[in-house]
């Protein structure tokens, strides 16, 4: 079911529907970040813009193999730090001579910007950029006003100048207290790049999380009013009137632990498989989008360990969640009729029922609404049938884009999910049974 219409199902309260573009984006589920910059050659994580551009040569340098590396692991988009909070730019800018065009890497007449931008379009996955709003290289940093012109020449180059972008990465770190002109950012994204999510600042389309572990809370509902604004504050971020009531979250989380640049001799800090599929379970399966970074080298190459572990966890996911054993789409109402408003009876619950094949052995379903008409479960509960009773598997609250339910493995000959309290008809898009373990 596409669009905002209801087409048929009645809304007994007004709730908050995803666009087009945040449902898209939504669907994604896994997105790869890429810290890149001068910090690689220096050994460090956050820069104060002081370190030359002579250092910037990353001689084996390879978007493709970044980019290739992002969609055979199952990522469907890509984000690259375009400017990191050193100022550094890895596209030749006009507005500052700190960027690529002053470093040897290919005598200054390089772009990794433009680099990543076609190794999307070629190997098909989405791509955005991250876009420091700090900057602390930049003299005209200190004048509020000429910062924002500086910025917004900045912002308008990249809008402009790498085809589609699928997100706008605004990273709230080092402007805590600081107020840019929000209204006229928003305006520059809105006319050249309407479609990209905007990360959490300004007006945003998707939220921060409010952690750098990769981990959602549940329940973690797509509507908000405010996220948190960095990791150095609890303050939270001060949006703009227009921002949407649909914000659904992104988990940002570095594959080497606390790291999000490349350092030399820190293999050891690689996350493991199960640490990844453990993460996936509480991000995408608490129904936000991943975006799991990996950092490439001084080389301009993602180190082969980090790759191999990217496609490590591909694989893995596929493994578990790329055949299921049964599954249903739809609706099949129970007592539909005689629940009258939210807030439903236990003997008036919204049913689907998904018949299992003789002797079947299921620990982990997948459910998911079809948020194109809001998020309405509010309580429910999975069920399997085994040894001629119903019994209780989970009970939850949330489902939204996505829940993924794990439990011991049963052998079952139907799964139900009963839903007991929603905001409006449920409308499910997906049930899905799986043996994983």
């Amino acid at each position: 079911m596409m669009g905002n219409e209801t087409q048929g199902i009645t809304l007994r309260h007004e709730l908050a529907l995803p666009t087009n573009a945040q449902r898209e984006w939504q669907d994604m589920e896994l997105g790869l970040f890429c810290h890149f910059g001068i910090n690689t050659f220096c050994d460090q994580e956050w820069g104060e813009g002081k370190d030359s551009p002579a250092l910037f040569n990353p001689d084996k340098l390879d978007a493709r193999q970044w980019v290739r590396t992002a969609r055979e692991a199952g990522f469907r988009y890509f984000i690259l730090t375009a400017k990191h909070h050193d100022g550094f730019c890895l596209w030749p800018t006009a507005t500052t001579d700190y960027s690529v065009a002053s470093s040897p890497w290919k005598n200054g007449q390089g772009d990794v910007v433009a680099e990543c931008a076609a190794a999307c379009r070629e190997e098909g996955i989405g791509f955005g950029i991250y876009v420091s709003p700090w900057d602390r290289h930049e003299p005209s940093y200190a004048d509020p006003a000429l910062y924002d012109d500086f910025y917004a020449r900045q912002l308008e180059e990249l809008l402009t100048g790498y085809g589609p972008l699928v997100e706008v990465w605004f990273d709230g770190a080092g402007s805590e207290g600081r107020e840019y002109d929000w209204p006229r950012i928003m305006g520059l994204v809105k006319k050249y790049q309407p479609q990209a999510m905007v990360f959490n600042m300004g007006a945003p389309t998707i939220r921060w999380v409010g952690n750098e572990d990769g981990l959602a809370p549940y329940p973690c509902w797509n509507t908000a009013e405010s996220a948190r604004a960095s990791m150095f504050t609890n303050s939270t971020s001060h949006w703009l009137p227009e921002t949407p009531r649909w914000v659904p979250a992104e988990c940002d989380v570095p594959i080497r632990k606390d790291r999000w640049f490349w350092h030399p001799g820190e293999e050891h800090l690689l996350l493991s498989l199960d640490d990844l599929m453990d993460i996936y379970y509480r991000s995408v399966g608490h129904g936000a989008t991943l975006l799991l970074n990996a950092a490439p080298d001084d080389r301009g190459l993602l180190p082969e360990v980090d790759a191999a572990r990217l496609i490590e966890f591909g694989n893995e996911i596929r493994r578990r969640f790329g055949s299921s054993v049964a599954e249903t789409a739809g609706v099949e109402e129970a007592a539909a009729e005689a629940a009258e408003s939210a807030g439903f009876a236990d003997d008036a619950a919204y049913t689907t029922v998904l018949p299992l094949p003789m002797g079947a052995v299921i620990d982990h379903a997948v459910l998911m609404e079809d948020i194109a008409y809001g998020e309405r479960v509010r309580k429910y509960a999975l069920e399997a049938f085994a040894d001629g009773a119903w019994k209780v598997l989970h009970e939850g609250s949330a489902i939204g884009h996505k829940k993924i339910e794990a439990f011991p493995p049963v052998v079952a000959e139907k799964l139900r999910l009963r839903i007991t309290e929603a905001a409006a008809e449920p409308v499910i898009r997906r049930m899905a049974a799986y043996r994983c373990l």
